[in-house]
């Protein structure tokens, strides 16, 4: 017999599942990056009267994404897709933002939204898009 064992050391999953979303979707929302403005626009979409620090948002951002993706995958009447992609636009510039602004630091006390936050976005920091 032989001390070693047969353990393979995988990089522990996030808490959030990948955000996976149509195509045309996370591309309306790449090219919208270019004209927002944080201060601006986050406080418009999150109807506040100034924006949150960076990364402090993206649960509420997320939790309101979610609903407006189930009702598209839904198929209701409520769907609003310009909210949609606002919304789209703010999640993937918080993320960058909160990547951006927190220190490099061992992977195992993150498990928590910037884990999520580097696991969502890609190297060049976009949303990976579902292949649908």
């Amino acid at each position: 017999m032989t001390a070693t064992t047969n353990v393979i050391a995988f990089r522990p999953r996030s808490e959030n599942p990948s955000l996976r979303r149509p195509r045309t979707l996370i591309r309306a929302a790449r090219e919208g990056q270019s004209a927002w403005r944080r201060d601006r626009d986050l406080a418009r979409l999150l109807r506040c009267d100034n924006a949150p620090r960076p990364g402090l948002a993206l649960a509420r951002l997320r939790a309101e994404e979610e609903m407006l993706n189930a009702a598209r995958l839904e198929k209701r009447d409520d769907y609003n897709m310009h909210r949609h992609v606002l919304l789209m636009i703010a999640i993937l510039t918080e993320m960058r933002a909160a990547v951006a602004t927190t220190p490099e630091v061992s992977a195992a006390p993150l498990g928590g939204i910037l884990t999520a936050a580097k696991d969502l976005i890609n190297v060049r920091g976009t949303a990976i898009p579902a292949h649908l």
